[in-house]
Parts: C-alpha cells; sequence; structure tokens
C-alpha cells in the first residue's frame, strides 16, 4: 500500500508532505517538512523499520539561512542503536545527535512535528484493533537540531479511529484513517484533505 500525506499544523507554523509505503508489517516513508519555529527551516528525511514496524533507520537533514543539521539514527538487529549527527552554522542551535544509552530499549523513532511516527506504535501494537494500552520508550528526534533523546510515551485505544497519546504532562486524541495513519493530532497537525 502507498499513501501521499500533506499535513499542515494548526498553529500555522509548518506543514509536512509525507510519501510511505507499507509493506506486510515494514514501513518506508520520505519526506519534507518546512518550518518557521524556533527559526525558518527546510526537514528532508528517509524513515524505514524493519519487521512488526520497528525502527531501523532515520536519516534527516534539516537546513536554513546559513546553517545545516545532519542526523543518521540507525536501529541495529540486536535492539542496540547507533547515532551521528553534524552541524554547520548557528551554534546556538546545539548539535545533532546525541548518546543512544539514553534511549536503550526503545524501538522507535519520534520525529518532532510528524504525525507519521506515531503510526509505528499504533499499528505494531494493535492499537487501532483496540488492543493496549501500552508504555514505550522512544528515541525522539528533535527539530529543527536534530538532537535525540529519550521520550516515555504512553498509548491508549480509544476506539476503532481513536487512540490518545500521552508523554509527560502532554495528552491527545489522535484520530486515524483505516490504515492507521493520524489524519487529525490536536494541537499539532491535520491532514489536509480531512
Amino acid at each position: 500500500m502507498k499513501r501521499v500525506f500533506v499535513w499542515i499544523r494548526e498553529d500555522g507554523s509548518g506543514a509536512e508532505y509525507c510519501f510511505a509505503e507499507i509493506d506486510g508489517t515494514t514501513l518506508r516513508a520520505e519526506g519534507v517538512q518546512l518550518g518557521t519555529r524556533p527559526r525558518p527551516y527546510r526537514l528532508d528525511y528517509e524513515l524505514a523499520t524493519g519487521p512488526d514496524f520497528r525502527t531501523s533507520s532515520l536519516q534527516a537533514r534539516a537546513s536554513g539561512e546559513v546553517w545545516e543539521r545532519v542526523l543518521d539514527l540507525v536501529r541495529l538487529p540486536d535492539g542496540a542503536w547507533r547515532c551521528h549527527g553534524r552541524e554547520s552554522g548557528a551554534p546556538e542551535l546545539g548539535h545533532a545527535g546525541g548518546d543512544p544509552a539514553a534511549w536503550a530499549g526503545a524501538l522507535d523513532c519520534d520525529l518532532a512535528f510528524s504525525p507519521l511516527t506515531n503510526t509505528m506504535p499504533i499499528l505494531r501494537e494493535g492499537l487501532a484493533d483496540g488492543r493496549g494500552p501500552v508504555d514505550l520508550v522512544m528515541a525522539w528526534v528533535s527539530v529543527p537540531d536534530l538532537s535525540v533523546r529519550q521520550s516515555r510515551q504512553r498509548y491508549e485505544p480509544i476506539s476503532a479511529r481513536r487512540v490518545r497519546y500521552r508523554s509527560a504532562s502532554f495528552s491527545a486524541e489522535l484520530e486515524l484513517d483505516s490504515d492507521g495513519f493520524v489524519r487529525h493530532y490536536p494541537g499539532l497537525a491535520r491532514e489536509a484533505s480531512s
């Protein structure tokens, strides 16, 4: 199954175009985000999962006026993570990458501002089918600096097309399409065709 998505941020600060393909229990996607916070940027990414929608790799490149951040994030078959980041310009943005020990045990990456990366745990854990709830550790990727850190998240099924997402003090009821992709992420983004 091949799909194209355009998500518009609800606060008007950006948008994302994504081409995604599901083959069995694997997902491949590539996309571009355009955003204005904390400064104007363009983010290009490629995401791949292995079986059971577990992240295999995320390559990302964020750039703006006279600066760039690059991230290569890989989850190895034994579950260990490898992370390489590099940066040029805008030192106040900070460094790309991080210490994989901080998110040891994570099955997924979570790309900031992207409804796409909620799809992996939703499909793997059968949340749209009413299974769960489930508590997860994510390798959360900040945008546009591409720093990576641990994020503890909880997904709770509400109905066939709704899942509650929680992280720290934040909570949102995600509205899904029939394939398990996010149509509406309240407070973040809505699919342009929704």
